[in-house]
């Protein structure tokens, strides 16, 4: 990202500046590219970004140096993690990225770096949703926009959990949704997608932009509805109500790390070569993506 224009363009950057105290400096391999990379080009989500600057919030990469204080990771190691604010001004969307190594997660053996770098927005995302919606087992959850990356995700987790769920999704989609463990997916295109669903759901995931209003009234009384799109309802009949925000967790991450390694918990990223990122991100800002995650890589 350049100055004032705020235009996303291929640059060169100064070096990061060498690890203070609780910090690590790393060879970047793979970066995440999200929405919310919209949002770090202007206004809307603040990570102290300094331009110019890359932009980007998640990615892998090896440790090239290590802060003071710093006793989990060594030089060499592979890491992968989600960074916000971004200490050094700058983001993983570049050759080296400053990063706090309390929000970093250790790269399990086996866990290439192009997954490991779509995992940890959309990852730690689904997962605090799902431990803020506090479910039990049998317990029946909506999803919206199930076919997207956060989506597919929280089905599976979810349905690891023993939750019922139900997801929106486009026709061409729901059978891969179903094989993630989705009991039904609605197609969410044409009116009154949610007339075709059957309400009394005890908690609902809004990740769909403009569905939490649709999807409250499929909540029962006193459930619970968290939206991932800023626009969560007023609260009415004892249902809870909304916003939530990913937070970095390295312990979480980690945790999700090792579920990808083994196969449990399955992703489907895009990689493509940096020099494509100016055209990723106007893929992913303007829904162009078909719902795949992309990843740059330095290869």
């Amino acid at each position: 990202m350049s100055g004032a224009e705020k235009e996303v363009a291929l640059l060169e950057l100064p070096e990061p500046s060498s690890p203070g105290p609780g910090q690590i400096l790393v060879a970047v391999e793979a970066a995440g590219v999200g929405p919310w990379d919209e949002l770090l080009n202007g206004a809307g989500w603040d990570v102290g970004l300094r331009p110019p600057a890359a932009l980007g919030v998640e990615g892998a990469g090896e440790v090239l140096a290590v802060g003071a204080g710093v006793t989990g990771f060594a030089v060499g190691d592979r890491v992968l993690a989600h960074e916000a604010p971004l200490p050094g001004g700058s983001g993983f969307w570049a050759e080296r990225v400053l990063i706090t190594a309390d929000h970093t997660a250790a790269c399990p053996p086996g866990l290439d770096a192009v997954q490991a770098a779509a995992l940890p927005v959309n990852g730690l995302t689904a997962l605090q949703a799902l431990e803020k919606l506090d479910l039990s087992r049998g317990q029946r959850l909506l999803i919206t926009n199930g076919g997207g990356a956060t989506g597919a995700l929280a089905i599976q987790l979810a349905a690891a959990e023993g939750f019922e769920v139900t997801a929106t999704a486009s026709s061409a989609a729901a059978e891969r949704l179903l094989g993630l463990g989705a009991t039904e997916v609605v197609d969410y295109h044409g009116p009154n997608w949610s007339a075709r669903v059957r309400g009394g759901f005890h908690a609902a995931l809004t990740i769909a932009t403009s569905t939490a209003g649709d999807a409250l009234p499929l909540v029962r009384d006193g459930g619970r509805l968290c939206s991932l799109t800023s626009d969560a309802p007023p609260e009415e009949r004892g249902i809870t109500s909304w916003d939530l925000y990913v937070e970095p967790d390295a312990a979480q991450l980690a945790h999700l790390a090792e579920q990808v390694a083994t196969g449990t918990l399955k992703l489907a990223p895009e990689p493509l070569p940096l020099s494509e990122g100016p055209a990723a991100f106007a893929r992913v800002v303007t829904g162009r993506a078909g719902g795949r995650k992309i990843v740059l890589t330095r290869t």
